[in-house]
């Protein structure tokens, strides 16, 4: 099982005020549910559109842990099982645009949400020394790497209760 190490911020800045420190690599769109999902694990499904070539992709990720670094296994589905699964489980999809984008050679991947009002810079890590090792700027804003009211499980659950966001 490979080892997902990321930091999140809570995005400091409109995108369009820190544009100018970005090297634009990618735009997706995503909208994901999860299957099943406790404290400490989660099953989701995703459908990514590349914005740019109109691509069109599926995923299956199970992923285990919480914080700074969480184990996960990702694999591609058919549209046919993706579309299988959503039917069966009927819920209302998390959707946001991620931006792929590099700041100082550095990766960095920018969620926007549609249905809340949040904006997330995450950087992954080859290890867990480099992301505690990691000096964000700024316009980064808070790190929220270990508060579970921003993961995207908790946003989705919260969409299925037909409540807004904390």
């Amino acid at each position: 099982m490979a080892l997902e190490i990321e930091r999140k911020f809570l995005l400091a800045q409109p995108l369009d005020a820190i544009a100018d420190k970005l090297v634009k690599r990618s735009e997706q769109r995503i909208e994901q549910t999860y299957l099943a999902l406790d404290a400490n694990q989660e099953l989701r499904v995703r459908r990514i559109t590349d914005v740019t070539t109109g691509e069109v992709t599926f995923t299956h990720t199970f992923k285990k842990g919480n914080g700074l670094a969480r184990e996960e296994i990702e694999y591609s589905i058919s549209e046919g099982i993706y579309s299988q699964v959503i039917q069966a489980f009927g819920a209302v999809p998390l959707t946001k645009n991620r931006i792929t984008a590099e700041w100082n050679g550095i990766v960095i991947e920018i969620d926007i949400y549609d249905q809340i009002q949040l904006t997330v810079a995450e950087v992954e890590f080859d290890s867990v020394e480099l992301a505690n090792a990691f000096t964000a700027p700024d316009w980064f804003g808070q790190d929220i790497s270990t508060e579970r009211q921003y993961s995207n499980k908790t946003v989705w659950k919260q969409l299925q209760a037909g409540g807004g966001f904390e």
